[in-house]
């Protein structure tokens, strides 16, 4: 039985540029969709889109509506992974994030690295 590939995202970009924090959940779902297991980590103003109704504000001209792809990518078993310093500079709880969100601190995020094969960052 061959080894599922696993492939680290990591996105630092928030609502305040729609093409930069709609593309690593582009990239996210086409990898899914090839078997990839896929952990997206976000950092700095990304963690702003894991806030319940922000994904929803969010859209690309010519992508599919960031929240569309929140739900197919955790639809898919996708989680996303917070950066707990990132959450509270923003003042962001636990309960105003989305399912699928994992509040952790930077030795998750060199665990997630170092357990992948390609890591991508915006």
């Amino acid at each position: 039985m061959a080894e599922i590939e696993k492939l680290v995202i990591i996105t630092t970009c928030g609502n305040e540029n729609a093409e930069k924090a709609t593309l690593p959940l582009v990239l996210a779902t086409a990898a899914q969709a090839s078997d990839v297991e896929v952990v997206v980590i976000l950092q700095a103003s990304a963690v702003v889109l894991a806030k319940q109704g922000e994904a929803e504000m969010v859209n690309a001209k010519g992508f599919m509506p960031l929240k569309d792809l929140f739900e197919a990518y955790i639809s898919s078993g996708g989680r996303f992974l917070l950066c707990s310093p990132c959450l509270k500079e923003r003042n962001i709880t636990k309960d105003d994030l989305i399912n699928g969100s994992e509040i952790i601190a930077a030795g998750t995020v060199v665990a997630e690295v170092l357990s992948a094969k390609t890591v991508v960052t915006y």
